[in-house]
């Protein structure tokens, strides 16, 4: 989990944003050639000491309670790096949805983290309270913009995904639903102290080397398999213990046909989910095609709270 990210963490992006004959304005306004200045929703920044910008896609209505969606990156990575993998924010701008991608800690070795699960990833020890920071960051956001209730939803790669397991099981009160890609929750159930059902999407590469499609122990800590971990998750959402098998679909651009493999299991109670996605031959950071981020926001959004 240490390396996989460091040759895209050198990139540097510049977004440009360009609509028709629009330009924005330095103080939030946009410009159209011939007509009207026109006020646009404006992108602002929370989190405190440790501050995220948060986009507000045009033409969202400030007054009515929008979806939020929060990307959590992997280790090493940041919030920036795992948007270029993911490619969530055209999807905030096609959808209307409120979207942030923050940042976890600097440790010694200067690569950023999440303290999610035992297994990963305070290598150091720092016992960072990143649950209740990512909790406050989703109060921070509803005081500036309205934020609909049952529809706030996390998802992460790796360490973001082991973040997105830890946070369904300490805040699922607060979460309708989450969806990690290459990480894991506890392998001790005990551990998992969810009180209510909560949606789950586990995605993982069969040949993933840094977080075994399999599980392992890694530092020391257990790691359940992906269908293991998607099972804890439907003991405790009260769903069926045998997984059905749905339609296999494409987001690896880089493998033939539909490599994807979706099971789930049915009869959930309600406001929980429990699914696999299995991606066949892919590894820790699989070749996400132009399929991926709307096949994922389709089913975090089919999944809110009831």
């Amino acid at each position: 989990m240490n390396n996989f990210y460091l040759s895209l963490a050198l990139i540097s992006t510049t977004f440009v944003l360009t609509t028709g004959c629009t330009s924005s304005s330095t103080d939030g306004t946009s410009n159209t050639t011939g007509g009207d200045v026109i006020a646009e929703p404006e992108d602002f920044v929370v989190g405190g000491d440790r501050p995220v910008n948060v986009h507000v896609p045009p033409g969202l209505d400030a007054s009515k309670p929008a979806p939020l969606v929060i990307l959590l990156h992997g280790f090493g990575a940041s919030g920036l790096v795992q948007e270029l993998i993911f490619q969530i924010q055209p999807e905030s701008d096609k959808r209307g949805f409120l979207y942030a991608r923050p940042d976890g800690t600097i440790d010694a070795d200067n690569k950023r983290f999440w303290n999610a699960t035992e297994a990963c990833c305070d290598f150091g020890n720092t016992m960072v309270d990143d649950v209740a920071y990512l909790t406050n960051l989703v109060k921070e956001i509803g005081e500036r913009h309205p934020v609909d209730p049952k529809r706030v939803f996390f998802t992460g790669h790796s360490n973001g995904g082991f973040m997105s397991h830890r946070l369904a099981c300490d805040k699922p009160e607060l979460i309708a639903a989450v969806a990690s890609l290459a990480g894991a929750t506890y392998l001790d159930p005990a551990k998992c102290t969810a009180a209510e059902p909560i949606s789950v999407l586990q995605i993982h590469g069969t040949k993933d080397d840094s977080v075994l499609y399999e599980g392992e122990m890694q530092n020391g800590v257990g790691i359940p398999s992906a269908p293991g971990t998607i099972a804890i998750w439907a003991e405790k959402n009260g769903c069926d213990s045998m997984a059905t098998e749905a339609a296999p679909i494409d987001i690896d651009a880089t493998l033939a046909g539909n490599e994807t493999l979706v099971t789930r299991h049915e009869n959930c109670d309600p406001g929980g989910a429990a699914e696999l996605w299995t991606m066949q031959d892919a590894g820790h950071i699989p070749g996400l095609g132009p399929n991926f981020a709307p096949s994922l926001i389709d089913w975090l959004f089919a999944h809110p709270k009831p």
